[in-house]
Formats: C-alpha cells, sequence, structure tokens
C-alpha cells in the first residue's frame, strides 16, 4: 500500500475575520474533495485569520500514480486562485515494509499453533 501526503499552506490576504478565512478555507477543501478521492482537511493555523494549512491524504497500490495525484492536487489548489499558497510538502510513503512481504503474514503471526 502506497500512502501520499501533502499539506498547502495558503495565505488569504482579504480576509478580515475568522469566518471569511473558513469561508474561503470551506471552497478550497470543497472543490478539492469534489475533484479528487481523497481525505483533506485543515489542519493547522486554526485561530490565524489570514493563513490556513491544508492537510490532504491518498492512498493506493501505485507509488508513481499516487505521486502524481499529490502533485495534481497541490496545482489544483493553486489554481482555484482562492488564496495564495505559500508553501507545500509531499510525502510518499509504501505502507507494506511494516507489515512484510506481500502474502506473507507478519512477523509474529503464529497460525501454526
Amino acid at each position: 500500500m502506497v500512502v501520499g501526503i501533502g499539506t498547502v499552506e495558503i495565505a488569504i490576504r482579504d480576509s478580515r475575520s475568522l469566518k471569511d478565512k473558513r469561508s474561503v478555507v470551506r471552497r478550497i477543501i470543497g472543490r478539492t474533495e469534489a475533484a479528487f478521492s481523497l481525505a483533506i482537511a485543515e489542519v493547522d493555523c486554526m485561530d490565524n485569520q489570514k493563513r490556513a494549512t491544508i492537510g490532504f491524504a491518498v492512498v493506493g497500490n501505485d507509488r508513481q500514480y499516487i505521486n502524481s495525484k499529490v502533485d495534481k492536487v497541490v496545482h489544483f489548489i493553486e489554481r482555484l486562485s482562492l488564496a495564495e499558497v505559500v508553501d507545500s510538502a509531499i510525502e510518499i510513503m509504501t505502507v507494506s515494509e511494516l507489515y512484510g512481504t506481500p502474502g506473507e503474514p507478519p512477523e509474529g503471526d503464529d497460525d501454526d499453533v
């Protein structure tokens, strides 16, 4: 299993209140959810009316596909032009390494008992 995680830090320069900011963040999250199958939420800077950090995750079985999808999500948020993207970060992880080789039981799983 491959997991792609991304964060996008945005600046909302025209925001005059937390209500203005949350309106912009909700639109970004809603439009991104509608365009992609992913988990997405505001994850930091909750009390800052001019900034927000949006985090998202996608899961699949092909590393290249997940990497491409994470890149597309970041570019999609930039193209929305609802707020200025000031920073972004992505990480791609292969989770099956935690569970051993596919098709083999994880270490410590004694089915022979």
